[in-house]
């Protein structure tokens, strides 16, 4: 009777445990450059490469071929899942920002500098 007891009991136990998930530790991991919202906001063609870098930080691509182009990337992942991923796109002309393209607030997307709309640039 004491065997059927501890026998009943492992595996009553072990039913309850085939239900949780044993595996590795998975850590929440940000890569990237940290997008903040607000200054991407204030993004707006006609900032020079400096203020951009101010605004932004280092870009996470600088193609040595089209130095023209900077690209800023962000991906958070979640217990090893892609929770959140956005991209900027940036392009210049000489040292002055001429195009936004990628995760940019619509109104900044959108709207052209007047500097860039008499030079006939387009946002």
């Amino acid at each position: 009777m004491r065997h059927f007891l501890i026998s009943a009991l492992f595996l009553s136990l072990a039913a309850g445990c085939s239900s949780v998930n044993v595996g590795p530790h998975r850590i929440d991991v940000q890569q990237g450059n940290a997008l903040d919202q607000e200054n991407v906001a204030r993004l707006k063609p006609g900032l020079s490469r400096s203020q951009v870098r101010f605004l932004l930080g280092t870009p996470l691509v600088v193609d040595p071929f089209r130095t023209d182009r900077w690209d800023y990337v962000y991906m958070y992942y979640e217990a090893g899942r892609l929770a959140e991923q956005k991209r900027i796109t940036l392009f210049f002309e000489g040292d002055t920002l001429v195009r936004m393209e990628g995760d940019v607030p619509a109104a900044t997307a959108a709207k052209p500098s007047p500097e860039s709309a008499r030079e006939g640039l387009q946002p």
